[in-house]
């Protein structure tokens, strides 16, 4: 199998349906053989009924809330070759499937593929906002990996890696709860391959935190977890709101 799809869910039985969705829609048009995985991270509402729902779909119980044990089950039982990693509330976009397949084609010695996010559900302004950051944040991707060589960037909920590349690497890093956990796994993956971020791998996802916490807090907080996992490798937020509560 080339594709696994690794689906982390705490509560998200409202979004669930869209992800899925789009999910098996682009596996149809791209006809790559695929494995969706949805993870039910301790969830007390109909998420597991949801992607039970779904024919081909299957789902992993893990009873410890926390995105790191969400990630490590589901890269447990995942067979493909590629570990796509998408989030609950995120829908991979058109031509999602096949740029993954050509870029890991094109370049075998990349071993991670990431994209930005594209929020649906907030403003024009705020969406402006945010590719702003995205933008001031590529120029120190560019500089942590081509020029100082300490790491790389990828978006969390918005990313693919190499089966043997992870193995490698040791899996997922139980020291990263939340903040900082996608810019740690890029930072360990870039020293066995290469680890691409691109503006051409969108996915569509919810601003809900970003509207909850506001934009300059958050940003704030990202860059901040960004520089300490690349350079200190620890998080600088150990804390986060349960913006489902």
């Amino acid at each position: 199998m080339k594709l696994s799809f690794v689906v982390p869910a705490y509560n998200e039985e409202a979004g669930l349906g869209r992800t899925l969705k789009a999910i098996i829609e682009q596996v149809a048009a791209s006809g790559c053989a695929a494995q969706i995985i949805v993870v039910n991270n301790a969830s007390t509402d109909a998420t597991p009924a949801v992607a039970a729902s779904f024919p081909g779909v299957t789902v992993v119980d893990e009873p410890i809330k926390g995105l790191y044990q969400a990630r490590r089950a589901g890269l447990a039982v995942a067979k493909g070759e590629l570990i796509a990693n998408v989030d609950a509330d995120t829908i991979i976009t058109d031509g999602w499937i096949q740029r993954v397949l050509q870029e890991f084609g094109a370049n075998p010695k990349l071993v991670a593929l990431s994209g930005p996010y594209v929020y649906y559900d907030v403003s024009p302004a705020l969406r402006l906002w945010v590719n702003l950051f995205y933008r001031s944040g590529y120029v120190f991707y560019m500089l942590n990996r081509f020029v100082f060589k300490v790491g790389s960037m990828m978006q969390g909920g918005n990313f693919v890696v190499r089966r043997s590349a992870m193995e490698t690497i040791g899996g997922f890093n139980k020291n990263f709860a939340f903040y900082g956990e996608d810019t740690d796994l890029a930072r360990r993956l870039s020293a066995v391959g290469d680890v691409k971020f691109t503006f051409d791998l969108p996915a569509q996802s919810s601003g809900r935190r970003l509207v909850s916490e506001g934009p300059i807090k958050i940003g704030a907080r990202y860059a901040m977890n960004f520089v300490w996992a690349t350079f200190f490798h620890k998080p600088f937020t150990e804390t986060w709101m349960d913006i489902r509560n």
